[in-house]
């Protein structure tokens, strides 16, 4: 057999497609060097997310289109993640390449627990990531994260965002009493959540996961407009009354020009902890329906399982706990999704530029 030539191989790899970019690997811009030596191929991938759990799947898609034409190959595929651009006239956070804001339009959809098992995944898959705990009035991620301890500080004006999980967090329910009710108007709230997001000691954080309030009023508003956001997930269920609210969420990033990552349909199937019968009991094809209708992904379905309210109850988020079961992997995938399609948005070059400082001689 005469040796394969690089054009060969490229070819070949454009045959190849990343089914979280939903893309080949060359159109996706991930073959990072192919080189040809004594009859070995090696083919580097660099992916522009975290990828754990998919990096042997497609290791094998890559060998199997090769091996035809290259017997010998050797494939190596790493993660490296880069800064996206937020809202125009808002700065990025220090410490932060991207923050990803989960919404709902409307509460009980599941929104808190999906974030924090989202930000749980991305860590999982190989990512550096905290939380920040958006809503003032309802802080949920202190249970969820089972972590109750009050955030140092070592210089009265920063705070060290807790550890859960190896999760950095931030909430203020930290802050206050579980039970003390935050009897604030909407200046105030909005005050206290840039102060949690600009005095907390974010560490060297590949995302950010912000977990919004409900809604899409004022405070919503005004918190998508002040908080640097590289992207947004929509929470919502397959009911029609969740999908209203979910599509008035989805309108408000856009009218602030914050891009939308995708859908997740929370609670889309009922699994019966005594014999495993699945049911749609909210109904089935809202999330899909939404995603086609404005054209963004639908990144996962995850069911109304009994262990996923447990865990969150219990501060032991399914993905920190049993971070290999199925429920999980849908967690994981959605997590993958999420961050390529992050991945494929303008990135961020304003860390490379030297400040320029103008001084009077």
């Amino acid at each position: 057999m005469s040796e394969v030539s690089q054009a060969q191989i490229k070819a070949a790899l454009a045959q190849v497609r990343d089914l979280n970019l939903e893309t080949d690997l060359v159109s996706a811009g991930v073959v990072k060097d192919i080189a040809i030596q004594q009859g070995v191929v090696r083919v580097d991938i660099e992916l522009g997310y975290p990828a754990n759990g998919y990096r042997e799947e497609l290791t094998k898609a890559i060998r199997d289109r090769l091996e035809p034409i290259a017997p010998k190959v050797e494939v190596k595929i790493t993660s490296r993640i880069l800064s996206h651009s937020v809202q125009q006239g808002v700065k990025p956070l220090a410490g932060v390449k991207n923050t990803i804001a989960v919404a709902s339009g409307k509460g009980g959809v599941g929104k808190s627990t999906t974030a924090v098992n989202l930000a749980l995944a991305l860590q999982v898959e190989g990512a550096n990531v905290g939380i920040l705990d958006a809503d003032i009035y309802g802080p949920s991620q202190p249970r969820m994260l089972g972590c109750r301890a009050r955030p140092d500080t070592s210089d009265g004006k920063t705070m060290a965002p807790n550890i859960s999980y190896k999760l950095q967090s931030m909430s203020i329910g930290y802050l206050i009493n579980e039970e003390d009710p935050m009897i604030w108007r909407g200046p105030m709230v909005t005050s206290a959540l840039e102060q949690l997001l600009n005095q907390t000691r974010w560490s060297d954080l590949d995302y950010l996961v912000i977990d919004l309030p409900p809604g899409t009023g004022d405070i919503q508003l005004t918190l998508c407009q002040k908080i640097p956001v590289s992207g947004a997930v929509i929470v919502t269920t397959p009911q029609d009354i969740a999908l209203l609210d979910a599509k008035k969420g989805l309108r408000m990033f856009q009218e602030v020009k914050v891009p939308v990552l995708g859908i997740v349909e929370n609670m889309s199937i009922h699994i019966c902890s005594k014999c495993g019968h699945e049911e749609a009991i909210f109904g089935s094809g809202g999330g899909k329906q939404m995603s086609e209708q404005y054209d963004v992904e639908l990144l996962g379905q995850l069911p109304l399982d009994i262990s996923i309210r447990e865990g969150a109850d219990n501060g032991r988020p399914t993905v920190a706990i049993e971070p290999e079961s199925r429920i999980s992997a849908i967690y994981r995938q959605m997590a993958r999704k999420t961050a390529a399609k992050l991945s494929l948005r303008a990135k961020d070059y304003s860390a490379r530029f030297p400040k320029i400082v103008i001084q009077n001689n």
